[in-house]
């Protein structure tokens, strides 16, 4: 069974971490100090699973009142192409719903803009380097569940 889920546990989280470690250090060479950063130990971590494999990974963090902030949002190359990522998002926007956040920031990799802007993210920036990497900022307004 395949899933994304809110991370719980140490294991859970260790999984999460150990993706990032993988998608973002190995694959992407982003220095270790910058992708675990002192974030980590205040924000909401995902992690999503194959059964038992964790195969991707992702965080919130609250950056005002009602703005939640997507980073680190990564899933596994054998499992790219097969709409995890939009499980992944899924799973964090009804997260960052039930916590009430009016919207939701982040800052994607140039190559996947056309993806979060098929979840409604809209272009917020010119092209900017982050680890190295080309990005633009994006949000996305949350509907309200009343």
């Amino acid at each position: 069974m395949v899933y994304a889920k809110l991370v719980e546990t140490e294991k859970e989280y260790q999984d999460a971490i150990l993706i990032r470690r993988k998608v973002f250090v190995e694959e992407q060479d982003v220095p270790l100090h910058m992708e675990l950063d002192e974030y980590d130990q205040t924000a909401t971590h995902f992690v999503a699973y194959d059964g038992e494999t964790p195969f991707g990974a992702g965080r919130i963090r609250t950056v005002e009142s009602s703005i939640g902030k997507v980073e680190r949002v990564c899933i596994l190359p054998k499992y790219r192409g097969k709409n995890y990522g939009n499980l992944m998002m899924q799973c964090m926007e009804e997260y960052a719903q039930s916590k009430d956040y009016d919207k939701l920031k982040l800052n994607a990799q140039s190559h996947a803009i056309p993806f979060y802007e098929k979840r409604n993210y809209m272009i917020t920036s010119p092209e900017f380097l982050e680890a190295g990497i080309p990005h633009r900022a994006m949000e996305k307004k949350l509907i309200k569940n009343n």
